[in-house]
């Protein structure tokens, strides 16, 4: 079977298994449709979980820019899993002694205002489009090269798949559904990751494989890679270029902003007990480690195929993955010196004669994952494998934002403040309406993102950092954060991010570089600014104002032990 005949199959059965699961596994209840009826078991919990939070941009895109940053592009991975980690000890089990449906239910309550609560809901819909963006362009790769279609019609397949079986199941559904999603793809990674360490190292593990000697040489791997990038004027690939300042603004941003994200925390209101939600954290560490763990090594084994395929080899002889991967943009050659050889270079690379020598290969990372089963050579089947993977990576966490979205929408503002008279079927009706509207905006942006699946998601980490995580942090931890100090933090938090983030990478992205950015941080650690405007701010603010209800520092003694479990309830604020 050809790649495309092994992708239609292998992508036809997921799509399939998916809709019949939200079929059998459809809400007739709010309480379904928003937490799946609080009786999700720990290891599933942990499971989708895990789907929930790894995105496209972790099978897809962390790897793809591990491979072409190097050691820069780690902070990536130390801050996703460092955030998750937070995440578990510090948020989980509170959250879920609270109990609430959602978390501006939580901000509402907890700083006894409904406008404290809109606030939330507008953070958590910026935070959640931001997001979905680069799920649906993800959505859009995929399919773009490996059903052959244009990457617009694949963001619209991929809106419909997730409008079924969210907008049917709702909470319910898409955990069952992203329990078999996490399957999919953590078989997907992990297959083509143990051929190509056997292929390059000899070594079954690619997490061993990573750091032992390349086959062919005798050399150890990363050496082998750092040698080739010198070669080629790139600077080596263990070494990195960022300022010490960025990297951990970047890494703090992108912790924080993870056990901020409010389709993350969601999950943890859908088991029955406070212990249970400890418990599906530990799960949920050990299927995320699966991943995250082989990611370093994939970047390697995908850098040094890259390098060892098209460098100075003739454009004509470039075997057919090339030449499809070209037809969807995402590759580009131009023959600055008319000699038929493709120069993959750096901005460092000279001739013989010690003259500059120009790159004539610009590639989209993104790729790097989705291509280099086809550049390793590896069976077809493995690649119609990786592409079900990657879809379903991308297919399961747009469906929890998308379940953001539409609880926002429907119980947060209207059920909680325009029309609190609704009945439970009318709500679960808005709920759907929303969640359908919700992926209409979501595949706009996947036709049109803000930048590559990466990027974008480590914008939304740093919007859900600036906003989300200090009023959530204190609310549990401090009796003294008020009302007008958690509105005044959110607000100033998210404010300050989402303007420099859209100053440099829109309104005037060449000015994009160290020289102009605050103390030397990027539009993609700037969370980590905001989220100290916003504890500034909030505590500054709560000070100078009247200090919370008696009421509401009793709540926080409360949920700060985490024993017992409280129902998720209605809020009468």
């Amino acid at each position: 079977m050809t790649v495309l005949q092994w992708t239609a199959t292998l992508v036809g059965f997921s799509f399939t298994l998916y809709i019949g699961i939200a079929i059998w596994s459809r809400a007739h209840t709010t309480s379904e449709f928003y937490v799946a009826g609080k009786g999700v078991h720990p290891l599933a919990n942990g499971m989708a979980t895990a789907a929930d939070w790894m995105s496209a941009a972790s099978f897809i895109s962390m790897a793809g820019i591990i491979s072409f940053l190097g050691y820069d592009g780690s902070v990536y991975l130390m801050g996703w899993t460092g955030g998750y980690v937070l995440l578990a000890l510090l948020l989980a089990p509170y959250l879920r002694k609270f109990g609430a449906f959602t978390v501006p239910d939580f901000v509402g309550e907890r700083y006894y205002s409904q406008t404290a609560r809109v606030v939330a809901v507008i953070c958590a819909i910026f935070v959640s489009f931001t997001y979905v963006a680069g799920q649906m362009r993800g959505v859009g790769i995929v399919f773009s090269r490996f059903l052959e279609i244009d990457i617009s019609l694949g963001v619209v397949i991929g809106m419909g798949i997730v409008f079924f079986y969210a907008v049917l199941g709702g909470m319910k559904g898409i955990t069952y559904t992203q329990v078999a999603q996490y399957c999919v793809l953590i078989f997907a990674y992990t297959v083509p990751a143990i051929f190509l360490s056997m292929l390059i190292t000899g070594i079954p593990i690619p997490q061993i494989g990573f750091g032992a000697a390349e086959q062919e040489t005798g050399t150890y791997l990363l050496d082998r890679l750092n040698g080739l990038h010198q070669e080629l004027g790139f600077a080596a690939y263990t070494d990195g270029t960022k300022s010490t300042l960025d990297v951990l603004a970047i890494t703090a941003a992108l912790m924080v902003g993870t056990a901020g994200l409010p389709h993350v925390i969601i999950r943890f209101y859908t088991v029955p007990r406070v212990r249970d939600a400890r418990i599906s954290v530990g799960w949920a560490l050990v299927f995320i480690a699966l991943l995250y763990t082989a990611a370093p090594a994939v970047a390697v084994f995908a850098r040094t195929n890259l390098l060892n395929t098209v460098t100075d080899e003739p454009y004509a002889e470039m075997p057919d993955w090339f030449t499809k991967w070209e037809a969807t943009g995402l590759i580009s050659y131009e023959d600055h010196n008319s000699d038929g050889l493709i120069q993959y270079v750096g901005p460092d690379a000279v001739d013989a004669a010690g003259a500059p020598v120009q790159n004539e290969l610009t590639i989209d990372r993104d790729i790097m994952v989705l291509a280099n089963p086809e550049i390793a050579r590896l069976p077809n089947w493995v690649v119609g494998l990786v592409a079900a993977g990657g879809l379903a990576a991308a297919l399961s966490t747009a469906a929890g934002l998308l379940l953001v979205l539409s609880t926002a929408i429907s119980h947060d503002l209207l059920k909680r403040n325009w029309r609190p008279d609704i009945s439970d079927k009318g709500e679960l009706v808005a709920a759907r309406v929303s969640a359908g509207l919700a992926v209409v905006v979501a595949g706009y942006l996947g036709i049109n993102p803000p930048g590559f699946v990466a990027e974008v998601v480590a914008f939304a980490f740093g919007l859900a950092a600036a906003s989300f995580f200090p009023v959530i942090i204190l609310g549990i931890f401090s009796k003294r954060l008020n009302r007008e100090g958690a509105i005044a933090g959110m607000v100033s938090g998210i404010t300050l991010t989402a303007a420099y983030i859209v100053y440099f990478k829109f309104v005037n992205p060449a000015a994009n570089v160290a020289e102009n950015w605050w103390f030397g941080i990027s539009p993609e650690g700037i969370g980590s600014l905001g989220m100290a405007v916003n504890f500034t701010v909030a505590s500054i603010v709560s000070r100078f104002t009247p200090p919370p209800p008696p009421e509401v520092q009793g709540l926080v003694d409360r949920i700060r032990v985490p024993r017992g479990s409280g129902e998720a309830h209605e809020i009468n604020a």
